[in-house]
């Protein structure tokens, strides 16, 4: 074997081990041909009935995130009985069949608030959704062991001016959680409005890096609803006000360019998983480490 024939060889087994560690997948179609694309765009910002999934998705083996391609622009959650890539062949509705089997289903109730994680603004009164838009585009990337989504809001209104905010959601090979980020493409800096939502009956916890929520969710998409955890974790020093609301957490951001915050989820049909108390123990660990 000469020295070409051994480097070449040596590189595609590590690149086989690069492909072979990545747990992790994207999910971005057109509803009505189920073509896969790498990215999407719209001068309206609505592209919710036209995409399956109603935006971009991604997922690792423990939990699976979607983008809302409208004015909610909200972070919606997958969650997963067992560790394993579904989106590929569930395309986000696994049939009652399918979850009986252990496959995932989507429990979580977004409605019109920001959902896990999600980001919207604050004028310094209220909250200001990311519309209307000059235009809307989103792209979605699978790469080395991660697959991350982006979704950017060209031209919408804010104090009097006009901003571009860029949102990129990143799912791990190995780790359960993902990571949230938002970057206000402008000269001048914004105040970010991001959170968790809560629905009545749910048992919900707050730290002070950390909120967390454990219940069922009012969803009538999954066939066997499911009592699951969902959390955030984010650097206190970020933000200027933490909020509970009848429906969400709002944490308003100090004026800045960017913030980034964690999420992840589970549910009770998961291994070490089952209990709210579980759940939260989980939560307090991997808030002590992030």
């Amino acid at each position: 074997m000469n020295k070409f024939t051994f480097i070449t060889a040596v590189m595609l087994m590590l690149s086989g081990i690069a492909i072979s560690q990545n747990k992790t997948d994207i999910s971005l179609l057109w509803k009505d041909s189920l073509k896969q694309v790498p990215s999407v765009g719209s001068v309206d910002g609505n592209l919710y009935k036209m995409l399956m999934h109603h935006g971009p998705a991604i997922e690792n083996e423990w939990v699976g995130y979607r983008l809302y391609f409208d004015f909610k622009t909200a972070i919606d959650v997958y969650n997963k009985q067992k560790p394993q890539l579904e989106l590929g062949k569930a395309l986000w509705y696994p049939t009652p069949e399918q979850q009986k089997k252990g496959w995932g289903s989507d429990q979580y109730k977004v409605g019109q608030t920001v959902g896990l994680g999600g980001i919207r603004l604050w004028d310094g009164e209220k909250v200001v959704f990311l519309n209307p838009v000059s235009r809307r585009s989103a792209r979605v990337v699978k790469e080395g062991t991660i697959s991350y989504m982006e979704m950017l809001s060209e031209g919408i209104p804010y104090q009097n001016r006009k901003v571009d905010i860029l949102v990129r959601v990143t799912v791990y090979s190995g780790i359960r959680e993902a990571k949230v980020e938002a970057f206000a493409l402008t000269d001048e800096p914004v105040m970010f409005m991001t959170g968790i939502n809560h629905h009545k009956g749910m048992q919900t916890w707050q730290a002070e890096n950390t909120i967390a929520t454990w219940g069922i969710h009012p969803e009538d998409v999954a066939a066997f609803p499911m009592n699951i955890g969902s959390a955030i974790r984010f650097n206190p020093n970020d933000y200027t006000k933490i909020e509970k609301g009848d429906k969400e957490y709002q944490l308003i951001s100090k004026p800045g360019k960017y913030i980034s915050l964690w999420i992840t989820s589970a549910c009770e049909n998961e291994k070490k998983m089952t209990t709210a108390d579980a759940f939260i123990q989980y939560v307090n660990q991997w808030g002590a480490t992030k």
